[in-house]
This record gives C-alpha cells, structure tokens and sequence, in this order.
C-alpha cells in the first residue's frame, strides 16, 4: 500500500506493518489502514483462536480423565470376554493350588498319591461341579432356597470371623484377657469317696431309714473297719469313687448327689445321700480343693478361647453393621394365631436396631 509515497506491507505472521520509502508520509492513512483489516486478516486471526481453543481443551484435566475413563472401560470389556472371544463364564480355570488339594486331598483319604487316570478323575469331578453350579445360577435355582441362604451365611459368618482369626495375641494380651476371665478356667474341686448303697427296689420306703440306723451302727468306724459292719445293698457299679469333679458325679447320681458330697465333711461316715438310684452312706477319705491355675498352666487353652472369643465379637460387629441396613417387616398377627390359616393381616415395620423376629 503506498500513501504519500510510503509504502506499507504487513508482515507474515504478525500483527506489525513495516514501513519502506518515506516515513514523512501522512499518519492518517497508517490509522485507517489499521482501523479497516483486510479479509485475509480476519481469517488469520480466526484461525488463531480456534488454534488457542483446542490447545487449551488439550490441556484440560477433564478430557483427560474421559479419555482415561474410555480406555478403562474399553480394556475391561476387551479382558472379559476371555480368551479369542469366548466369554469368560464360559471357562473354567483351575489353578495349581486347585490340582494340589485334589491331590493332597486324595492322599489323605487313601494313603497314596494318585495315578493320572485317578488326577484326571478327580479333575473332571472339579469340572462337573462347576459345570452343574453355573447352570444352576443360570436357572435361578440359588433362589429362595433355604439350604443355599443358610450356607451363604455360613460363609458370611466365617468370613468375619477370620479377620480375628488373623491376629496374633501378644502375652500381654492374653494375660489381660485372662485376668478378666479367670473363672471361666477355674479347676473344679475333686472327691474320694466310698459309699453303701440301700436299695428302694429292694427295701421299699424303709430304704431311707435302714440307711440312718445303719449309720448310727457305723459313724465312729473308719473306711477300713471290719467288711460285715460295713455292707449294704449291691450297687450296679463302683463301691468306691476317685478324683471325681462335682460335674462328673451329677452326671453319674444327680445333682443333689453332687451337692451333698461337696458339703460333706471328709472322715467320717455321713448320710443318708439320696441319689437317681436310691440312697446311700458316703466316706470322702480325699478332697483336693478347686483353683484358679496359673496362666503358664493353661495358656494354650486360654488361647484358643482368647481366639473362640475374638472371633465371635468379630460377628457380633459385622453382624451388626449389616444389620442397620435392612427395616423387617412382619405380619400384625399373635403367636396362637401363626397355627391357624387365617387371612394375613398387613405388615408392620421394625426398628433395625431392635432386630425383633418371632421363631
């Protein structure tokens, strides 16, 4: 563009004009020149901010988490159908730690390890299995089943038990657990004892008092006094007892047997003591009293209840976390009711927290 004898050009890639000639040339023209841009500098200048956008959407974190998002999801559906197309329900894997309980597990039952026709038994019954559990939960028969939802609690169960199951205690632990529930491994006392037995079958409602003159016959004798003094009725099992725990003797002549005994002072001919088979003079001769034992006495005892306890507060927790999810809801009816084939009346809601359901 000359004006004035100046001429002027715009530089390539530039917003600049350069000037050639004479630079004394009028100033208005330059402004107008500037005010009034060509058509090929408009396209220029749009094809800049289109330029500016798309680096900028380039850059921006939000496309980059979609295309990341994308790729994910692309790679996830290619990995799940298997492998060469084949959808992965269709395979069945079986790992090494699955072939070597096979075998460990045969080992055990026969006392050998298997031959390769026995192994390939044993796959095809691993296979069978699988085969016959996925075409179950392909026709919804894992449904409303009662025998399926109790196992499937069953696992439930075992699997937060196991969390506990992991921890190993430290002894200062288990010796704190054990300070809190020391009774619970108290030693029970234990008794000696001989006793005469008098029948009921044998003397009828006389049992009871034959016992008490025969005790005033015997109470200042001692267990080893003359045989003939000493005689009763013939008893179906032992004459004479040893290291019995109360426990053991309630099971063997009833509990009021076991109380007696326990209040029985040693020494001494005592009675009567009516037991599940009649009545009975008893001598304890030995009582070793009960105890608290020591820690170092039953640790690995207390341990596996240490474990036993820990696991079940494990089940009570993650039990109770499930729980507060679910709102039950039962039927408005009385328990005499629940035998009738009355018509079922609305439900009703329960509070999560109370966990209230009839049995």
């Amino acid at each position: 563009m000359n004006s004035g004898g100046v001429a002027y050009r715009c530089a390539p890639n530039s917003d600049q004009f350069e000037t050639t000639g004479d630079l004394t040339a009028p100033k208005l023209a330059l402004a107008q020149t500037l005010e009034q841009p060509s058509h090929a500098q408009a396209q220029s200048g749009a094809r800049q901010s289109a330029s500016f956008n798309l680096k900028r959407w380039v850059r921006e974190p939000l496309l980059h988490f979609m295309l990341l998002g994308l790729a994910l999801f692309g790679i996830t559906g290619y990995t799940n159908r298997g492998y060469r197309g084949v959808e992965l329900s269709k395979q069945i894997a079986l790992t090494t730690d699955d072939l070597r309980q096979m075998v460990l597990t045969f080992a055990a039952q026969w006392e050998r390890l298997p031959n390769p026709q026995e192994l390939q038994g044993l796959v095809e019954e691993k296979v069978r299995e699988e085969v016959l559990y996925r075409e179950g939960i392909a026709m919804g028969l894992d449904k409303d089943d009662t025998i399926v939802k109790r196992r499937m609690a069953q696992k439930m169960q075992f699997l937060a038990e196991d969390v506990a199951g992991a921890h190993e205690p430290s002894t200062a632990e288990l010796k704190a657990w054990f300070e809190k529930n020391s009774e619970k491994f108290a030693l029970p006392g234990r008794y000696s004892f001989r006793h005469l037995y008098f029948s009921p079958d044998r003397r009828g409602k006389n049992a009871q008092q034959d016992a008490a003159m025969r005790l005033t016959e015997i109470a200042g004798l001692q267990e080893d006094s003359k045989r003939d003094v000493l005689l009763g009725d013939a008893f179906m099992f032992q004459d004479y007892y040893s290291d019995r725990t109360p426990e053991q003797l309630a099971k063997e002549f009833g509990p009021r047997f076991a109380v007696a005994i326990e209040e029985t002072k040693p020494g001494s001919w005592q009675g009567p003591i009516e037991s599940g088979y009649g009545w009975h003079l008893v001598f304890v001769d030995s009582v070793i009293p009960g105890r608290v034992p020591a820690l170092e006495e039953v640790e690995a005892d207390v341990k596996s209840a240490w474990l036993a306890d820990q696991k079940q507060q494990a089940w009570k927790k993650s039990y109770a976390g499930m729980r507060r999810k679910y709102t039950v809801l039962l039927p408005a009816v009385q328990a005499p009711q629940l035998t009738n084939s009355a018509s079922p009346q609305p439900a009703k809601q329960v509070s999560p927290a109370l966990g209230v359901i009839p049995e």
